[in-house]
């Protein structure tokens, strides 16, 4: 080891107080419906977007994000699972099959779902307080989001070339 545990140890914490919101995280969340921040902890998770505040991955990414009331994201998928813990509010969580037709529940504190890949899947804050969710994707380097919709799709390509 060529370096000490300390050293080691100060690499592999992430601490709020030093977290970013990042509000253009994701192509959606320019949209009014689908803002939130994208808090980074493990990796860059499926925003694709380096921070060198967070740290590295090595077989997950883990995010908080920050949802307003009336707030959430686009139907997407991943190539991989996604977990939501619910740090705080109240989350409707939705899978949606191919024709459309959604399955939805409400979480609150300490509830959780794990969304597998390539499910399409989303969450609204439908509460009266901003919500707190731990992300979680099941791969160091997941591919970005596929969006249900082909129209935010396109803008997700867009997007990433205009946040490098």
């Amino acid at each position: 080891m060529t370096q000490s545990l300390e050293q080691l140890l100060q690499a592999q914490v992430a601490r709020w107080s030093e977290r970013v919101p990042d509000w253009d995280a994701f192509a959606d969340a320019k949209i009014d419906g689908y803002r939130r921040a994208q808090h980074r902890f493990i990796g860059a998770g499926a925003s694709g977007k380096a921070d060198g505040r967070s740290i590295p991955a090595e077989h997950f990414t883990l995010s908080v994000m920050l949802v307003p009331p009336g707030q959430g994201n686009a139907a997407h998928a991943h190539e991989c699972e996604e977990v939501f813990f619910i740090l705080q509010g109240q989350v409707k969580i939705f899978f949606q099959d191919a024709t459309g037709w959604r399955a939805e529940t409400v979480l609150g504190p300490w509830d959780c779902v794990s969304c597998p890949a390539n499910v399409v899947h989303g969450f609204e804050n439908v509460g009266l307080e901003p919500a707190y969710l731990q992300v979680m994707l099941g791969k160091a380097r997941p591919d970005l989001m596929s969006y249900a919709d082909s129209d935010l799709q396109a803008r997700r390509d867009e997007h990433l070339r205009s946040t490098r």
